[in-house]
């Protein structure tokens, strides 16, 4: 069995955490603090005990891989966003009946916000809430796992080459779960980006990711 080193050990996990190779390749990092929350994981995998020093020292040494190429750039620059508010959701068991239910529904209003997600065992239907009720109605009988309202969904319309760019999608929810947001649900459908989410977090949102597509824009003019 090979022994890591500790500043091998370090390298691994950052390599696992994009949002800290982005803090480390952007200049902005807190190298103690990184150190701190690595320790214990470093600690974890070596079976011995590391000194902060020394775990400090290997943050500093680290390189990262993580640097987006200027394609992804470019996407993400070329992004804009949309805000849905007023919507609600409702979660029921996935049954053939429910799912042909939904699907006819979804036919009744076509010009309403109207997403059908599907899991292994659950089905989620996010609507306007002008019209959960209606919708609400139809699903009575079979048993609401759950339902809430007071959400709006946070649209990022892409470019065409989304589809092709792997990272991009990953870089809009690392900069909204790194200022401790949640995420009710996520939907990505062709070139935009779904996002739902309470609608007191909606405008905090639409400003990380416009801060995010200023950024990417900024860093584009620098690349020859």
């Amino acid at each position: 069995m090979v022994k890591l080193s500790l500043a091998k050990t370090v390298q691994y996990l950052i390599d696992g955490d994009a949002s800290i190779q982005d803090a480390i390749e952007r200049g902005y990092a807190n190298f103690s603090a990184i150190a701190r929350l690595l320790k214990p994981k470093a600690e974890r995998i070596l079976g011995r005990k590391v000194t902060l020093e020394g775990m400090i020292t290997s943050v500093k040494r680290a390189k990262t891989k993580y640097k987006p190429s200027r394609k992804q750039l470019k996407v993400i620059a070329e992004s804009v966003i949309i805000i849905r508010t007023n919507l609600a959701k409702i979660s029921l068991e996935k049954t053939r009946r429910n799912l042909e239910k939904a699907r006819l529904i979804s036919a009744e209003f076509p010009e309403a916000f109207f997403q059908i997600l599907e899991g292994a065992s659950a089905l989620t239907l996010i609507t306007d809430e002008r019209i959960f009720s209606q919708v609400r109605s139809k699903f009575e009988d079979t048993g609401i796992l759950d339902e809430r309202g007071n959400l709006a969904a946070v649209i990022v319309q892409s470019p065409r080459e989304i589809v092709d760019t792997p990272g991009c999608v990953m870089r809009f929810y690392n900069a909204i779960s790194r200022r401790g947001i949640n995420i009710e649900e996520t939907i990505s459908c062709y070139t935009e980006t779904i996002i739902v989410l309470k609608m007191e977090d909606s405008v905090k949102v639409y400003s990380i990711l416009a801060d995010l597509i200023s950024d990417a824009r900024e860093r584009l003019k620098n690349i020859k």
